[in-house]
């Protein structure tokens, strides 16, 4: 009996198995008629296409020129169209050695280090802690820039003034928060670097860097939205062995109002006298005609009464037949005189010159 009911559980078993193989083989089946109808299945990207599509590489973390991100970073690449940016820094890099030298009475050196687009709340995550930022305004232009200094620059520049010991390397405690003395030295740096920038700028366009605030947390400077594109400029400064960075960011809407002179090639483009350009001009002006306006009175009237003129009614002014009469153009009274006649045209005497009447309009 133990015998027979082994055999049958066997018997079901495989039946069972049966069954699952029928099924699996129709759906196999099922699917393989379905792809040969149609077209074929979509292709799923692995891991590494995903990638190289969206400009990652895992073999070079620093590769970010291709893909998408490639695109979406097109705008930040805009400085490389305004070639005045190099030479109004390579006047400040001039310019601020000697400053530099002359505050800490130390031989420096001090070069430009790149100039690069990037996003404005990349910039802030960037900065190290603690650190001093140096929120400035562009009067004329409106606007905000900020300025960084960094720790290693802070300290040489301490040790120096304060008759610390030369070392190559400064000591920095590291999570200390800047003293009150290192913040003022921190101020008097920024003012000379803003003073050096604004001359710097003068032969594009005049302006003046004036210090805003100063703050140790990087997301209280925020001048700008996080999403819109900045121009950074790193220096490097050097005192003997020692030194350190200082990072000058604009964002592009502090350089939209002097874009257009930024876009020039060379600065005789704004400087140089054209000679046979403004004779080109100086006569082109001449021909141009323009309307001149003869005003015998002017006389306010109510609206009311204008809207009930009639033909044949009479206006009644305030003039004599000898009296001056007023020359206009474009609405500017230009000179005076007096009406007459000249054959069949009306004619006016002037009683002085255009041009001395129009500067005193001016």
């Amino acid at each position: 009996m133990a015998e027979e009911n082994t055999s049958d559980a066997d018997a079901a078993a495989a039946a069972e198995w049966e069954k699952q193989l029928a099924a699996e083989e129709s759906a196999s089946a099922a699917a393989g008629g379905d792809a040969k109808a149609g077209e074929a299945p979509p292709r799923v990207l692995n891991q590494d296409e995903i990638d190289i599509l969206l400009g990652f590489d895992s073999k070079d973390e620093k590769s970010n020129n291709s893909g998408i991100l490639a695109i979406l970073d097109k705008a930040l690449s805009g400085f490389e169209k305004m070639p005045m940016l190099e030479v109004v820094f390579d006047r400040l890099v001039r310019m601020l050695a000697s400053s530099l030298r002359n505050y800490t009475s130390e031989t420096m050196e001090v070069s430009l280090v790149s100039i690069t687009s990037l996003r404005f709340d990349d910039y802030l995550n960037s900065i190290p802690l603690p650190a001093l930022l140096i929120v400035f305004r562009a009067l004329e232009w409106e606007n905000f820039g900020i300025l960084t200094i960094d720790s290693s620059l802070i300290y040489s520049t301490v040790d120096v003034l304060l008759g610390g010991r030369r070392s190559a390397r400064p000591i920095r405690i590291e999570g200390r928060p800047y003293t009150t003395i290192e913040q003022d030295i921190v101020k008097r740096i920024a003012e000379i670097v803003l003073t050096d920038l604004s001359t710097a700028f003068d032969p594009i366009s005049p302006v003046t860097f004036q210090f805003e605030r100063l703050e140790t947390t990087p997301r209280f400077a925020t001048i700008t939205r996080p999403n819109n594109p900045a121009l950074l400029v790193r220096l490097r400064v050097d005192m003997e062995e020692r030194g350190g960075g200082v990072e000058i960011l604009f964002p592009h809407v502090t350089l939209e109002p002097i874009r257009e002179l930024l876009l020039q090639m060379f600065m005789g483009e704004k400087f140089g006298q054209d000679v046979m350009w403004e004779k080109h001009f100086s006569k082109e002006v001449r021909q141009t005609e323009v309307d001149i306006e003869v005003v015998l009175d002017e006389k306010k009237i109510a609206l009311g009464d204008v809207l009930q003129f009639k033909v044949g009614n009479t206006l009644l002014l305030d003039r004599a037949p000898d009296d001056q009469v007023m020359v206009k153009c474009g609405g500017i009274t230009i000179s005076t005189g007096k009406a007459g006649k000249m054959g069949d045209n009306i004619a006016v005497s002037l009683d002085e010159p255009v041009r001395k009447k129009i500067k005193e309009q001016i």
